[in-house]
């Protein structure tokens, strides 16, 4: 079983083991919705299933009467990319054909990045066996991977049933009652730019979470688009914390997608699981009367 990474070559050993797995392409383009789709069928690894972020592993907001987008009522937070209920998210694992008995390997072509999400989503439905293709589609190119173009054939209908909670999932109620506390340690993964309120491309409002740390995700990833090795990564964050104790970690982006790198990597680095803010600055920016800072 595969909890964190997996390789190019370790995924073409299970399919030769004909092992009871199932990959997903999870390439996107925040700019662009439709481009993820389009470079999927363009070439994806035989067998994968698409994973759409708007509409697999989100729940789409809504316009309410005054036209403002809200997230649905029973989605399980806020923000631009809603998670969907637990419920629902496993309707659709179901739908794709996806078990309870099987290995899931996710990738992308984004270094890392949208992947994370369902990582993520499963680990919050209790499956552990949960993996991402370090260095995505590239990797798997790079090593000899076939490609093919095309969708793929529809896979018949399981039952995938939610298990425990295997990551945790933080509220903005909760955000705000530990803020300033010792009890909790935010880290946003946005750039540096975005975090200072330099410059706010997708939401109303520049700048970050008081007492936010930033580390950017593209910073666990080495020259050659993988996880950087253990050793440096736990270094790394260990500088950034300070001496905080790294089980009040909670790490947030602007939706909610891009922090799960930061989460991998401290995994990867051997820290206990931290949690996600799933609402993130989306969220909290558009939360009347929460406290923004700048610099």
């Amino acid at each position: 079983m595969y909890t964190t990474l997996l390789s190019a070559e370790q995924l073409r050993d299970l399919q030769a083991a004909k092992a009871r797995l199932m990959v997903f392409d999870c390439t996107f383009d925040l700019m662009d919705a439709a481009s993820g789709e389009k470079q999927y069928l363009q070439a994806h690894i035989p067998g994968a299933v698409y994973a759409h972020l708007d509409h697999a592993l989100s729940d789409p907001p809504q316009p309410d009467a005054e036209g403002h987008l809200r997230a649905p009522v029973d989605a399980a937070s806020g923000g631009r990319h809603p998670l969907p209920s637990r419920e629902k998210f496993a309707t659709w694992l179901s739908s794709v054909g996806f078990a309870n008995d099987m290995q899931a390997v996710v990738y992308d072509r984004n270094g890392n990045n949208y992947c994370g999400r369902l990582w993520w989503m499963l680990k919050w439905l209790g499956h552990e066996a949960a993996a991402v293709l370090d260095g995505g589609l590239q990797a798997w190119q790079a090593t000899g991977g076939e490609v093919r173009a095309g969708s793929e054939p529809s896979h018949f209908q399981s039952n995938f049933q939610p298990g425990r909670p295997l990551r945790r999932l933080v509220t903005t109620q909760e955000v705000v009652r530990n803020l300033g506390q010792q009890v909790q340690t935010l880290i946003d993964a946005r750039a540096l730019p975005r975090y200072r309120g330099d410059v706010e491309p997708l939401d109303p409002v520049a700048g970050h979470i008081p007492g936010a740390l930033n580390r950017p995700f593209g910073s666990n990833m080495g020259p050659d688009g993988r996880f950087k090795p253990a050793d440096q990564l736990r270094a790394e964050f260990e500088q950034l914390l300070q001496g905080r104790d790294s089980r009040t970690v909670v790490h947030h982006c602007g939706s909610g997608v891009s922090a799960v790198p930061n989460i991998i990597a401290m995994e990867i680095a051997g820290f206990a699981p931290t949690a996600l803010y799933a609402g993130s600055w989306s969220e909290w920016c558009r939360t009347p009367g929460l406290p923004v800072e700048k610099s």
